[in-house]
């Protein structure tokens, strides 16, 4: 779709944006916004006009901003775009009341107690079972010398261990498996595929935690992630069963697609550069953890899971960066955008694991930060670090002009990523 930004001894027209060749590379475009439109006026390939973000300052101001609502009721919503912004699906399966479209005091309560069973113990003591099943899955390809990294590997981590998290019987994990690839392999085309699986999602986590809050207290009743949202209380409040679905599902929604971008990108970026992974590969080989944390968050900085925040929504006229906003208004924050500003980060189309003032927005900003952040930077370091220790001498399959990446907005991430490598041994006892 083209963007029609031109004035008279200006820049010249504006790139165009959510074409598939954006997709693969959006940087420029957003160089471009930033330098010469930094708050701008667009159509989304849906229909939607939003304003886009892209200047760090402005998006982390616009990220903490109490004037930006995440409720969509105060979209100022023309027919056209009717239920066209939001996760699809969410508001027909009656799956809105979450942290990503509700504001305080309903959010600082929701949060709350969310919190309190969303512990950072709790995803520390899962840190066993997230290297288990990274281990299983490379062990699924480890022999054969070459692996699809998304569909094999960075896909069905996440998905396994947030159903694990939060006490999905091992019997319907690849149902819930298979309803999250729906959503994947729509995510950039019609909204009612994705409509479709969400449905069908909400369906099976209101029996579920239905038959979670009937077991509750019994003997030998799991102690996972579900019963402690149950069970959470703040001075005498409790989540409703209908708020425990929502969240429930945006902590699978949010978490698997992160984390598999996360995991994905983040390997990729290393094969395309060989000099920093090889300092990384040799530190991880000296039994170092610090130089790993630094290189993934570097890895969230240049090539993010998240391209652009959730949606918000003007309450008021409001200013950004300059430019007016209209009450009723969307915008986006666009996280890669803002992420490789040269005003903030030093050589930002550098990558630099070794980079120490790295105050990326990968996760957000402000009250909205993602509570997952602390499980999806343990699942993307595991699932890094075994890979490369395992199998060192990973490379790319095909040349990297033949990837493809997933359309969509609010994502980002590839489609596959084919690779070749040394067959290992999967009884080897150094890979235990």
């Amino acid at each position: 779709m083209s963007v029609n930004l031109h004035t008279p001894g200006g820049p010249g027209p504006a790139p165009e944006l959510f074409t598939w060749e954006f997709a693969t590379d959006p940087y420029p475009a957003y160089a471009w916004l930033r330098q010469h439109a930094p708050v701008h006026r667009t159509t989304l390939p849906s229909g939607v006009d939003a304003w886009l973000v892209t200047r760090y300052a402005d998006a982390r101001q616009a990220l903490a901003d109490a004037r930006l609502s995440k409720n969509p009721v105060h979209h100022d919503e023309p027919a056209h775009a009717r239920g066209k912004t939001g996760i699809p699906g969410e508001r027909s399966a009656g799956l809105m009341t979450h942290l990503l479209n509700i504001d305080p005091p309903d959010h600082t309560r929701l949060r709350r107690l969310v919190a309190k069973a969303f512990t950072p113990r709790r995803v520390a003591a899962f840190e066993p079972r997230v290297q288990e099943l990274t281990d299983r899955l490379i062990d699924g390809f480890a022999a054969r010398g070459s692996a699809d990294l998304i569909h094999e590997f960075a896909f069905p981590l996440p998905i396994y261990a947030i159903c694990d998290l939060l006490g999905v019987p091992p019997e319907d994990q690849d149902d819930l498996r298979d309803w999250a690839g729906m959503m994947i392999r729509h995510g950039g085309g019609p909204r009612g595929g994705v409509a479709r699986a969400v449905k069908r999602i909400r369906g099976y986590l209101a029996e579920l935690i239905h038959r979670k809050r009937e077991n509750l207290g019994a003997e030998g009743a799991d102690d996972d992630l579900i019963s402690g949202l149950i069970r959470a209380s703040d001075h005498g409040e409790h989540l409703t069963e209908n708020e425990v679905v929502a969240m429930c599902f945006v902590l699978l929604f949010a978490g698997f697609e992160t984390t598999i971008n996360l995991v994905g990108n983040g390997l990729y970026a290393l094969m395309c550069h060989p000099e920093q992974r090889a300092r990384l590969q040799e530190s991880l080989a000296a039994g170092e953890t610090g130089p790993l944390a630094t290189a993934v968050e570097e890895l969230l900085r240049y090539d993010g899971p998240v391209e652009m925040a959730t949606w918000r929504y003007a309450t008021e006229t409001l200013t950004i960066g300059g430019q007016e906003i209209a009450a009723g208004d969307p915008v986006l924050v666009v996280l890669a955008a803002a992420d490789r500003d040269p005003e903030r980060f030093d050589q930002p189309e550098v990558l630099d694991l070794a980079r120490r003032d790295n105050q990326h927005l990968g996760y957000g900003h402000g009250i909205h930060y993602c509570l997952g952040a602390p499980l999806a930077r343990l699942e993307g370091q595991t699932a890094i670090a075994t890979l490369l220790r395992r199998l060192p001498d990973l490379r790319l399959a095909v040349d990297h002009h033949d990837l493809r990446w997933r359309g969509g907005l609010i994502m980002r991430g590839l489609r596959t990523l084919p690779v070749e490598f040394t067959p290992a041994e999967i009884d080897d006892p150094s890979y235990s």
